[in-house]
């Protein structure tokens, strides 16, 4: 972290910050009653669905000042606040000790991006601990803070609202694509090249065409055929062998995608396998469609570089075309929405999560004349183009748009954004007058109590007088009181508070209990437990 101000000073984020983990409450009710608040389950919390509500002291309470995390999942590190209520398993109430909320907010967002790239678990990724309270904090003066928390809510609302702008465009050219994919399947696109007098309509399975075209099957214009699973054992390389393979992943937005991701790179055969499976490579122009997965109904057309390529079995392809149809036009029809409709009935009807090559040989084909085939793909390639710009513009902005959200904040904990006041109280004055706030509270009255005569077999323990303090006097009470012996967990699921510096510190008070010879342990490794000696 760069140099801060002179009256700002680092801490750990551990020291800062009191955390407990949320638990699922015993009790759940689906509707909201007068003694019953929300239980913030992870859904809840991303996407405000309100699901089941519980009673306040059934878990752990959240109000809306307190920063909630998700300590769980892909999402791990995400921060969110302004939420009331009962806080699921997978999330984590944090507050401060010496920062305002806000304040404390901000910095745990602008940290997300090292949090959910450090975390630990080798199935579900969990938060890691140890990374996230090592972070280093840095804490201003508390007026600062208040205006660094009162700057960033105002620039980050901007900014918000600059987001929620932006999102709404994917849906806006998504809209777009399928109204010119409409109209050019229905006549719309061309009239004017027609001209106005030939605009009479025919309709059949519920879709209408000019007079001039003609509803045929795929059947009656090409041959369908599927591709083919690599054989059980053989596996794909990225050293070019010439025998290229189209993996499902690339199939995408109406083209065969090569790019660098591990889903769309590009993949190929051994020469051995090629021999097995060479009768099921496509040719430059053939018509792809998808037909198995979440993608079902995708098509486009294989270009010139995946010529004599394999295809894989996710996809059916469309060759051997007779004169009367464009394959640009057939995959232009294929991606419409008035036919993506009919397929899903085809699904619907067939297989499920699989459209049939038979099904495929029935789909119904508007066509139009040869000539304007050609006028709709180079409409079409015109439009679609324009989309695409846009789209890339859109991607650009947002990508700039997301990391000036992290710039402000890093300027803003750099001391970079709000002018310094000399008549601020400095933070380590700050971090002094709250600690002695502290000493200064009243304390519990604490008992010296003699020691017990009883020694308990076998151990070896020298009986002085033991001055116990919060928490040990706490896990002390609980040995003392509970029949028997616990194991570390067994404390921990006692315990009324289970935060993570409770449990980060709970074998440090451990030991400090047994060489106060206040307990014993018994027994070895994982399975030993704990027994309070009498006092």
């Amino acid at each position: 972290m760069s140099e801060l101000p002179s009256n700002w000073v680092q801490l750990n984020l551990g020291d800062e910050c009191v955390s407990i983990k949320g638990k699922k409450p015993s009790i759940l009710s689906p509707t909201a009653e007068s003694n019953l608040v929300p239980y913030v389950d992870i859904k809840a919390f991303e996407k405000g669905i309100l699901s089941n509500y519980a009673a306040p002291k059934d878990g752990v309470f959240a109000d809306v000042t307190d920063t909630l995390m998700v300590w769980d999942g892909a999402r791990s590190g995400l921060v969110g606040n302004g939420v009331e209520g009962v806080i699921g398993s997978t999330l984590v109430r944090i507050r401060p000790k010496y920062s305002d909320n806000r304040y404390l907010h901000y910095f745990l967002k602008s940290q997300f991006g090292y949090i959910n790239s450090n975390t630990k678990g080798t199935g579900i990724p969990h938060v890691d601990p140890a990374k996230l309270w090592s972070i280093p904090y840095p804490l201003a003066p508390l007026n600062e803070q208040k205006r660094i928390a009162d700057k960033l809510d105002s620039i980050l609302a901007k900014v918000n609202k600059a987001q929620e702008r932006l999102d709404k465009i994917p849906s806006i050219l998504k809209r777009f694509r399928q109204s010119v994919l409409a109209a050019a399947t229905s006549g719309e696109l061309t009239r004017e090249w027609r001209g106005y007098d030939a605009i009479v309509t025919t309709d059949i399975e519920g879709l209408s065409i000019p007079v001039e075209w003609q509803f045929c099957t795929v059947e009656d214009i090409g041959v369908v055929k599927g591709g083919k699973r690599l054989p059980k054992g053989d596996e794909l390389t990225e050293n070019n062998t010439g025998f290229p393979y189209i993996r499902a992943g690339q199939l995408k937005n109406g083209t065969v995608v090569q790019g660098d991701s591990a889903r769309n790179r590009q993949m190929f055969l051994a020469p051995e396998t090629q021999a097995q499976i060479k009768r099921y490579t496509v040719n430059e122009g053939d018509v792809y469609l998808t037909i198995v997965g979440a993608s079902i109904g995708d098509a486009g057309v294989i270009p010139h570089a995946l010529h004599q390529a394999n295809l894989t079995e996710n996809a059916a392809k469309i060759t051997n075309f007779n004169e009367k149809i464009s394959a640009q036009y057939l995959s232009i029809w294929l991606r419409s929405e008035r036919l993506q409709e009919l397929i899903q009935l085809e699904i619907k009807s067939g297989a499920q999560g699989k459209l049939a090559l038979k099904r495929i040989n029935t789909l119904p084909v508007p066509l139009p004349p040869i000539a304007e085939q050609h006028e709709i793909v180079s409409i079409v390639e015109v439009l679609l183009s324009r989309a695409e710009t846009l789209d890339r513009s859109y991607q650009l902005v947002k990508s700039r748009v997301d990391r000036l959200v992290q710039s402000i904040l890093a300027k803003a904990f750099r001391g970079e954004l709000v002018d310094q006041n000399p008549s601020d109280e400095p933070a380590d004055m700050l971090l002094e007058r709250i600690k002695q706030q502290q000493r200064e509270a009243p304390k519990t009255t604490r008992q010296t109590r003699k020691p017990a005569a009883k020694v308990i077999p076998s151990v070896d323990v020298v009986e002085t007088d033991v001055e116990l303090t919060p928490p040990e006097s706490e896990i002390f009470a609980l040995l003392k009181n509970t029949r028997g012996e616990l194991s570390a967990q067994q404390i921990m699921d006692k315990l009324t508070e289970k935060t993570f510096e409770q449990v980060d510190a709970l074998f440090t008070e451990l030991k400090r209990l047994l060489d106060n010879n206040a307990i014993v342990k018994v027994g070895s490794g994982e399975a030993c437990t704990f027994k309070a000696i009498k006092r």
